[in-house]
């Protein structure tokens, strides 16, 4: 490969140095450097196979193909965070008096504008389980975790569009996405309207999972087959056994009763 390589690269020296030293003997008149016009009629004509003037023409320079490719650039999708206005005040100092009536510089400081993206991201979480939660109090049940996993997600989703190669906070997401799957699971057998009422809130599409998630291969059919059939064995064995203890009991119970009329003794 090395050497294949090394040749090609030598070859095209030798051609390229043919070139011009044709393009000076031919075209150019005594004393004067080549012009860029005889230069190119000489490498369109060794380009094109008739070879140098001259020679055979039994050298030919391939045109050089562009490997270069376009520039795909990801369409970003909306942030979640965008809908917070920078004038909001930060998350501690929301409920302070004080903070609502000063100057704008003091404000600025205490607003959005100057926040760091976790405390936008707490603000946001506080936002989603205000919509959800079912009181004042609520902080722990079942919708309150499913909104503060949903802030997560979409935070760890913003952050793996630019950052494609992360894989620790993936697999974070990852398994952010199984446990909130599984709240909603346990949401929707136990209070289907508040799954209803959560799902639509915070804008979650619950896919069904599939039956089975296992992929079927040669090996795995033949053992489950053999599994079924030992199954129905051991069924029939205990259905056999059943009706042996039925009958014993049944014989067993005629042997017990009186075998005189009623209301005499025997």
């Amino acid at each position: 490969m090395l050497l294949r390589r090394a040749l090609r690269a030598a070859s095209c020296v030798r051609e390229w140095s043919s070139i011009a030293v044709a393009a000076q003997s031919s075209v150019r008149p005594a004393g004067r450097a080549p012009s860029v016009a005889a230069v190119r009629a000489v490498s369109e004509r060794w380009t094109s196979g008739q070879g140098l003037p001259g020679g055979n023409g039994s050298f030919a320079v391939q045109p050089v193909r562009s490997y270069a490719r376009a520039i795909r650039k990801k369409q970003a999708s909306p942030s979640q965070l965008s809908d917070l206005p920078p004038t909001l005040l930060k998350k501690e100092f929301a409920a302070v008096q004080i903070a609502q009536t000063t100057d704008a510089v003091v404000r600025k400081l205490l607003s959005l504008e100057l926040a760091s993206h976790k405390e936008k991201v707490d603000l946001k979480k506080e936002e989603l389980v205000a919509k959800v939660r079912r009181s004042e109090a609520d902080c722990g049940s079942t919708e309150v975790q499913v909104a503060i996993l949903t802030a997560r997600i979409r935070n760890y989703q913003e952050h793996l569009q630019t950052h494609g190669k992360d894989k620790a906070n993936r697999r974070r997401m990852l398994m952010a996405v199984d446990r909130r799957k599984k709240l909603l699971k346990y949401l929707r057998r136990t209070r289907y309207d508040a799954f209803e009422s959560v799902c639509d809130r915070l804008g979650i599409t619950y896919s069904f999972p599939p039956e089975y998630y296992r992929r079927v291969t040669r090996r795995w059919a033949a053992k489950k087959a053999l599994c079924v059939k030992v199954f129905n064995e051991v069924k029939k064995l205990k259905a056999a056994k059943r009706m042996t203890r039925q009958e014993a009991e049944a014989q067993r119970g005629a042997a017990q009763t009186p075998s005189g009329p009623p209301g005499t003794l025997v």
